[in-house]
């Protein structure tokens, strides 16, 4: 199991570096997970965390790459609602990258 220490607080992350206890996340948390990710989170990047953290309180559930897609779409427009867009913020697998940082569960469906 991993760690993320913040200040004098320590927040217990899986072996893949999500949160053990949604409950821990806060922007303060995302930003230091964005970090270890190599990440400095932007405007754009918060309103994809919003948006997806809207999509779990709504759904009980983090997405995989084509909801994810969809569901940004309908929120956000058509030129945010695409893959690309999202590869270009969030590298290599849109959907666990967002989910980790958002700190929402690693989506079922995504290798």
């Amino acid at each position: 199991m991993q760690q993320l220490v913040m200040g004098e607080r320590t927040i217990s992350l899986d072996k893949e570096g999500y949160l053990v206890d949604l409950q821990d996340w806060n922007p303060e948390v995302a930003a230091a997970l964005a970090a270890k990710e190599g990440l400095e989170l932007t405007e754009k990047h918060w309103q994809l965390i919003e948006c997806i953290r809207n999509f779990y309180q709504q759904f009980q559930l983090s997405p995989a790459m084509r909801p994810l897609v969809k569901y940004i779409g309908q929120q956000l427009g058509k030129e945010k609602g695409n893959s690309i867009y999202l590869m270009r913020l969030f590298p290599e697998s849109p959907a666990k990258l967002m989910a980790k940082i958002a700190g929402l569960p690693r989506p079922d469906n995504c290798l």
